[in-house]
């Protein structure tokens, strides 16, 4: 089977055994992960992969290892188990105005993640891959879950007006994120 993580291809098991070994040498050491969930064609679903490619754009590829996590899977540990700090981006209802941008870190993410209420699509899969780490020992010890609220999750590749106009204030509350952990 071929596993598309990113721009890359590798050929893997089922496991995921097979990639990674290649992904985890591939991480320049210390380098934060950005990891953007969602899907591209569900419309406002998708904001977590575009807001990570527009990071990759406007940041540059060298400040952060920039990763479309698509709607999460295991193959995606090796990336986590490479790094001790890990920016997860996704759309998630915030019981909240479209557009609203929520910053959860560490234990606030943590607990927004083990509550009742499931707030994204994506969630149980970032659950169990965050349990998977945490049974690894390699959790991430500086984590944060950047939110935004959805208007539509339609069939659709473009990204409501909401959305995409708060695209810009995620962008720098990404930023100085990345930037007070490469200081820290």
């Amino acid at each position: 089977m071929t596993l598309c993580v990113g721009e890359k291809e590798y050929e893997a098991s089922w496991s995921g055994n097979a990639v990674a070994a290649r992904v985890a040498e591939e991480i320049p050491t210390g380098n934060a992960l950005v990891l953007g969930i969602g899907n591209v064609l569900l419309g406002d679903d998708g904001a977590g992969v575009k807001l990570v490619e527009r990071l990759r754009s406007e940041l540059g590829a060298e400040a952060a290892t920039f990763i479309d996590g698509g709607t999460i899977g295991f193959a995606l540990l090796s990336y986590v188990e490479a790094t001790d700090s890990m920016l997860v981006v996704d759309a998630a209802e915030l019981d909240s105005t479209p557009g609203t941008v929520a910053l959860f870190e560490g234990s606030a993410m943590d607990r927004l993640l083990a509550s009742v209420r499931r707030r994204t699509v994506h969630e149980v899969g970032l659950i169990d891959l965050l349990a998977m780490a945490r049974f690894q020992d390699c959790l991430p010890s500086r984590r944060a879950l950047l939110c935004i609220q959805p208007a539509r999750i339609v069939w659709s590749d473009a990204l409501s007006a909401p959305v995409e106009a708060a695209f810009c204030g995620a962008i720098e509350q990404a930023r100085a994120l990345l930037e007070r952990w490469r200081v820290g």
